[in-house]
This record gives structure tokens, sequence and C-alpha cells, in this order.
């Protein structure tokens, strides 16, 4: 834990620059960073982070060996080669403190319907202690705290005294590939820190989640004969209300589960695009319909994708149309594990001091529904993985925002967690 007069040397160094951090804040948001348009918003980041003399690798996840590693998902609809990854690494010289990843993705969903919105989605407006547009909550807060926390180190005069990298990737709303592709890149350290907008809380476990895209055909006629053909459009819809039914059954059977059994309903189904039909006065021939099922800690992601395969398949036999006219199911994005942070690691316990002694009480914990990039982390490499982050709300929804007064607090409590787990020293 940072001593009182280490604490205060760090809260004004970060009252200090959050004007800058703000505005900083500000122009992330103003890059409209949805998948596949990733690549304007890296370049900057790595020009910021470049003249603040970190060591600076841009790269790729066409750079990566993604393909051999059997936990990358598949990126259907993405370009590799247009999927930009930035780490700017702070290189300690002869280190004596742990070393530490500090990670936020800087891809964001679609605004949706601009005139839905109080105001525009990609304008960072500022109003009334709130930051608004679209990736401000979810997550591009977070990584201006992380990179402002390490701002406010060297505005007060000091330094890491372990390696520190500092990471923003893409894919984490639909893969997690970017986060993958960093740590095939090479880059380890002893612990990680994702500021996801947890509200100051620890994620101590959350679902995996699973894409997927049902095609069903159909047989089109003039609808005055409507009862000749087939509506592929109701078929499709008589295949989702069968997955609902799957899915309240996996919500029974998880009441059992020991993380997550006293949460009501965690795996969650949504179909979510629609696409079907070429005339209105025609039934439709086609349609398809982009799906994402959650799955619990412990569940394989083959046996959540062979579910829903059985329940797609029981629901075309009891359909005169498609038990001869078999739907299709694509896996075509996520296809992600569960992860549990299991108690008692020593960086949860530094993070927990942090927090303590900058928000005046114990940090509490969530189980969450979502899907974050600890998994890659925590599961496959080793590396103990933490998900902490500021206040905000309206995430993947309209009028999405994050809390200023809740930033600055989190900004001042990553720079104590890392004061006092790499270990801080004197610039120079």
């Amino acid at each position: 834990m940072a001593d009182e007069a280490l604490l205060a040397r760090l809260r004004a160094a970060v009252e200090q620059g959050f004007v800058a951090e703000t505005a900083f804040l500000q122009q992330l948001v103003r890059f409209p960073s949805t998948r596949g348009n990733e690549g304007p918003l890296q370049d900057w980041v790595h020009r910021e982070l470049a003249t603040r003399g970190y060591q600076m690798d841009r790269f790729t996840i066409a750079d990566v060996p993604l393909a051999a590693h059997e936990k990358a998902s598949p990126m259907v609809e993405a370009d590799p080669a247009r999927s930009v990854q930035v780490v700017a690494a702070h290189r300690a010289s002869a280190p004596t403190g742990r070393s530490l990843i500090m990670q936020g993705h800087i891809d964001v969903v679609p605004a949706g319907p601009e005139a839905m919105w109080t105001h525009p989605p990609y304008s960072g407006v500022v109003r009334d202690g709130w930051l608004y547009g679209r990736g401000a909550h979810d997550m591009k807060a977070g990584v201006a705290a992380m990179i402002f926390a390490m701002d406010a180190i060297r505005a007060a005069g000091l330094e890491p005294a372990a390696d520190v990298y500092m990471q923003t990737v893409t894919e984490e709303e639909s893969t997690g590939n970017g986060a993958l592709a960093t740590l095939l890149r090479g880059y380890r350290a002893d612990a990680a820190l994702i500021p996801e907008p947890t509200g100051h809380t620890i994620t101590r476990c959350h679902t995996g989640t699973l894409w997927f895209r049902l095609r069903v055909r159909g047989v089109p006629v003039h609808v005055m004969v409507a009862q000749d053909g087939t509506n592929a459009i109701l078929s499709a819809f008589h295949l989702v209300q069968a997955l609902q039914a799957h899915t309240a059954k996996l919500n029974e059977a998880a009441k059992a589960h020991p993380w997550f059994g006293a949460v009501r309903d965690p795996i969650k189904f949504n179909p979510g695009i629609i696409r079907g039909g070429d005339w209105a006065s025609s039934t439709p021939a086609w349609c398809e319909v982009d799906c994402r099922i959650g799955l619990l800690p412990g569940t394989d992601v083959a046996e959540a994708m062979a579910g829903v395969e059985r329940c797609v398949a029981e629901a075309a036999t009891g359909d005169a149309f498609l038990a001869n006219n078999k739907p299709e199911i694509e896996f075509h994005g996520f296809r992600a594990d569960g992860y549990v942070l299991e108690p008692g690691s020593e960086a949860e316990a530094v993070l927990a001091a942090a927090h303590s002694q900058v928000h005046g009480r114990p940090m509490e914990e969530r189980r969450s529904t979502a899907v974050n990039d600890t998994r890659f982390y925590g599961l496959y490499f080793g590396i103990p993985a933490l998900c902490y982050g500021p206040k905000g709300e309206g995430a993947h929804g309209f009028d999405e925002r994050t809390s200023l007064a809740d930033l600055k607090t989190c900004t001042l409590t990553i720079a104590a967690f890392i004061a006092d787990w790499c270990g801080l020293r004197e610039r120079g």
C-alpha cells in the first residue's frame, strides 16, 4: 500500500492532469472505431504514446500465428490485416518490482440510429459531470484511466520500478483475438489489469460467449397463395423460440453452479441481427439470424456448440418443411470460455488495498454475464488477470456515458496499484 505522502503526491498529479485526461477521452470517443475501422484511432494512440517516450509496437492480427492457437475465434466478418494492435512499453532499468500489463479495447459496437441519441454518438459531449458517446463507457474511459495513471506517476517525478506494458486492442466485442494477438506477440507480465467499466468492483467471474448464424431457406410464392409456399422468416422464428426454451433449461441447471447459482438467468440468449426476404408480397425464400448465447465457466465451448446444434436439429425435425430442408448453422465469431478469478491472488490483494486506500471502503466483487478479455491471461497463459475500472452507464445503448468524477478516482486507484505492484523510484 502506498504511504499517505505518496498517495497525496499521486492525487495532486491526477488532479493536475485531469483536464488533459478528459480531452484525451473526448478524442478517443470522436473516432468511430467500429469493427474494421479501428486503424485511424490506433494510429492516433500510437502517436500519443510515442510522444511520451515509450517503446512502441504496432502490429496487426495477421502478423501473429493466430490460426495455430486453439482458442482463436473465426474472423468471418473482418480482415485480420486491418485489425491493428498497439503496445507501449515502459522498460525499467534493473527492475526490482513486479511487471504489469494494462490492456483496454478501443473497438466499439455500432451506434444505431443517431437520431435516437440526445447527443451525436461520436461527439464526446461533456454535460453535468458526464462524458457522452459510443465507447465512452465501454471502454475508452478505462483506456484513458490506465494511460493517465502512468502520466500521473511521471508528473509526480516517479516511474515504475518494473516493466509496464500498455496495450490497446481490437476485437474484444466480437472475438477477443486482439488480446490473444498481444500474447502471441510474446508479451508477458506478472499480472494483467483490464480497466473495463466495473464501477470500481472486481470481476470475480464472467460467462463465456458463443456467436452463430442460422440460415433457413424457403419456397417463395405470391402472398395470395401463401399456403402453397413457405415463409423462411417464420421458420427462423420457430428456431429462435426453440433456442429460447433451450436457454431456459440451461438457466435452470445453472442454479447449481458454484459461481453463478445465485445469479438470475446467467445464460443470455439474443437473436441480434435478422435478414431475410426480397419482397413484401412474396413469401420469403431465405432468412439469416445472427445469435449470441452464453455459457458458464467450466462448460467447454464445443459442448455449448453441440447443444445449439441439437436444439436446432430437434426443432427442425418437428417442422414439416424444415425436416426435409435442414437449416444451417455457422459459428462465425466468439468462441469464448467463461473465467473465474479465484480468490486469494497477490495481485488482487494489492488492488484491493489500493481501492480501500482511495475509496475508504473495501473493494466489492461482481459476477458478470458478459465476457471480457481476462480469460486469455488467466486461463491460457497463467497470468493473474484483474478486471476493474470506472463507472458509467449505457453500454451498447443510446446515450452511453461515463462519470468524470469516477474516472478521476479510478485513475488514482490504478496509479496507487501500480505504485504498490510495480514499485516506484524517482525519475532520472
